[in-house]
């Protein structure tokens, strides 16, 4: 990824908040047939056995030839969050030089590490209460795995592998107009909160940082 300093985000907190914020990624590998991508929620686990960066885990369909495929092999798995397009309307340098371009804010996460195959029954339901409580949580009426009937809930977890990638890399990139002055950026956040996409209010809020 192409990474300026100004816009590295090195914050380790703030890029698991926008892992944990926008869990689904697109994981991709060199597969048999060519370069690869699947998109599935993937898990940050930060525990003391979970290594420096920690370590992603979720799961696929058996039916998915990823966890053959990328069993061992190096995976890049990436995270999207808040984006939006920048026009050159919102700088007041427009006014004063009218040299100025469009462009387009976006915040990102890229994890690499090699990717794992986990077939244990107990390691697997424990992963799917998990993701379940996770994702339920925000929920007035949540459902929890327990509510599906044990023969039923068997046959799921029968078809289904648990994968798990211990990161090795971790970049952020947070390009949220910080190669504009200060005038421009609050120019850019003010015509951000005017939109009423959710992805332009969130962008809005990492532009005044």
């Amino acid at each position: 990824m192409y990474l300026p300093k100004h816009f590295e985000q090195t914050d380790a907190a703030a890029v698991a908040r926008l892992l944990a914020a926008h869990p689904l990624a697109t994981l991709a590998w060199q597969s048999p047939d060519g370069l690869t991508a699947e998109h599935l929620p993937l898990l940050l686990d930060q525990g003391a056995d979970d290594g420096e960066h920690g370590t992603l885990r979720g799961h696929v369909a058996r039916a998915n030839p990823v966890w053959r495929e990328a069993a061992g092999v190096p995976v890049l798995a990436v995270f999207e969050g808040a984006q939006a397009y920048i026009t050159p309307s919102w700088y007041p340098s427009k006014a004063e030089t009218g040299k100025v371009v469009p462009t387009w804010n976006y915040a990102v996460v890229h994890v690499q590490g090699t990717l794992r195959v986990i077939e244990d029954a107990a390691w697997l339901r424990t992963l799917v209460g998990r993701l379940t409580d996770t994702h339920e949580a925000a929920r007035a009426q949540r459902w929890r795995v327990e509510d599906a009937p044990d023969g039923y809930l068997q046959s799921m977890l029968a078809a289904i592998v648990g994968i798990e990638i211990p990161i090795s890399r971790i970049q952020g990139k947070w390009k949220v107009s910080q190669n504009r002055s200060a005038a421009d950026r609050a120019g850019v956040a003010e015509g951000l909160d005017a939109q009423t996409a959710d992805d332009a209010r969130h962008m809005a809020a990492l532009v005044r940082g």
